[in-house]
């Protein structure tokens, strides 16, 4: 078979992947690669070939099988065709097995992202444990379409563009050296048709996965329904374009990493662990971002372009905070943007008898809570502070607020939710959980931080009802 129906280039298969892999150095002399194989037609493909070519990269390959057991008697016979392949070209064989479905319920990830994980942790202690240096994916041309048309949909900006990358460089632990292990790509430059042409001249079988027809995944979707209608509506060479353009934006990510690295610094405030803004300001919009960008990255979690964009509006003084992902939140503190880590989530409630008159220690928020009749003359109280004396014939509790909770504020014209109230004040985390309210059954009297509306009822002589909280000594907290 002519080599130009491998991938429409007049040179062989191998000699492109050869290519690429010296492009890229994705492999050395002398490494220990294991090759993932799923059982597919582009797994086994990459076997193949790596297989044909190790002589000349004078490498060592062995094969890597994860068993996510999502298709049942499929998946083991799956395991058993790639253990065959094994035993057939002589390697080494790597397998492990996981329950792909179990972990995504557990962790609340789709099925797709629960078995990439749990694929990738299987590499990584495979590379940790120094059985192999890198282990090569068969991600292909089509992939990396694929990807990007993903990654531009779900807002990844710029940096989505640039797709998988055909190395995945990580630091492994190894006693008291450190080496680069990596995950490579060495078939990024090949389509998928051309790896099935090229099986089937050598008569070499592969597995079929069902769900690779599973439309209720997204890249099933766009593989299968998307890029054929592009294909066929706007460029027969879609992919090929989509593919380019991830080699293009990888250049440009390389290029701006030199940047961001030399700005940080600049911006960073150590003393009040946040990016000046006056500095932030000066820089070009394309700057900001990417400087965002990077701290959010130091923090450990990645931000889509619409974090990006609310971020901005907090730098530009348009809003006081921004809502990130994993509960982070980005606020503007005087002249410095700052990163606020989630709060501990606490789920107990809790509930105090506070009697009149008469004061209940209240622990949770860290205060002392009395209740008291005065006259409405006395001097040292604010009047608009007084509730109508008929409260305190009432049973009344301090709690911490719960949804659904309402308060009226002096100088308003309507009730507000808690909620909201505590947002505007950019009140958050363990804090905000336990906020303390005073309530006479369902009502809801008094609330720390804010002033009631004074009751329409309200006559300027007699007594009226006076809530005061006084915090508690430190050791007594």
């Amino acid at each position: 078979m002519h080599p130009r129906l491998y991938y429409g280039r007049v040179q062989s298969l191998q000699q492109n992947v050869a290519a690429f892999i010296r492009k890229h150095a994705l492999i050395k002399p002398g490494d220990r690669v294991g090759v993932a194989v799923s059982g597919g037609a582009d797994s086994v493909a990459l076997l193949r070939v790596l297989l044909e070519l190790r002589l000349d990269l004078g490498s060592v390959f062995s094969v890597v099988h994860f068993n996510h057991l999502l298709r049942g008697a499929e998946s083991d016979a799956d395991e058993r065709f790639v253990n065959g392949l094994g035993q057939e070209f002589q390697v080494e064989y790597f397998c492990d097995r996981g329950d792909a479905a179990d972990f995504a319920n557990r962790k609340h990830l789709s099925i797709e992202s629960a078995a990439r994980t749990l694929r990738y942790k299987f590499f990584s202690d495979l590379l940790r444990g120094g059985h192999m240096d890198r282990i090569a994916t068969a991600h292909t041309l089509d992939d990396q379409a694929e990807t990007v048309l993903l990654k531009l949909a779900r807002g990844a900006g710029t940096r989505g563009l640039a797709g998988i990358y055909p190395e995945k460089y990580e630091e492994i632990e190894s006693g008291h050296s450190r080496h680069g292990a990596t995950i490579v790509r060495p078939f990024l430059s090949v389509r998928r048709p051309a790896l099935e042409l090229y099986l089937r001249d050598i008569n070499q079988t592969w597995r079929e996965d069902a769900s690779n027809r599973d439309f209720r995944m997204a890249r099933n979707r766009v593989r299968h329904r998307i890029l054929p209608v592009m294909e066929r509506e706007l460029n027969p060479s879609i992919r090929e374009i989509l593919a380019e353009t991830a080699e293009i934006a990888r250049d440009e990510e390389t290029y701006w990493e030199t940047r961001v690295a030399e700005s940080l610094p600049l911006v960073w405030d150590h003393d009040h662990q946040g990016l000046d803004l006056v500095e932030l300001r000066g820089m070009p919009r394309a700057l900001q971002r990417r400087v965002i960008r990077a701290t959010a990255e130091q923090y450990k979690f990645s931000l889509e372009s619409k974090h990006v964009a609310d971020i901005l509006t907090v730098v530009h003084g348009e809003s006081e905070a921004a809502s990130l992902p994993r509960d982070w939140q980005a606020e503007r503190e005087r002249n410095y943007l700052r990163f606020i880590p989630p709060q501990p989530v606490v789920e107990q409630d809790y509930e105090y008898l506070l009697p009149v008159p008469g004061r209940v220690e209240v622990p949770e928020a860290a205060a002392c809570f009395e209740a008291s009749l005065v006259q409405r003359a006395s001097e040292g109280y604010n009047p608009e502070e007084l509730l109508n004396a008929e409260y305190a014939a009432r049973e009344l509790r301090v709690r911490n607020w719960r949804a659904g909770d309402q308060f009226w504020p002096a100088h308003t014209k309507s009730p507000k939710k808690v909620k909201e109230l505590l947002q505007e004040r950019h009140i958050t985390g363990t804090q905000r959980k336990l906020w303390p309210v005073v309530v006479s059954g369902d009502e809801l009297l008094w609330l720390r931080g804010f002033v009631v509306r004074k009751a329409p009822n309200t006559a300027s002589g007699g007594a009226g009802l006076l809530i005061r909280e006084i915090p508690l000594p430190k050791a007594s907290r």
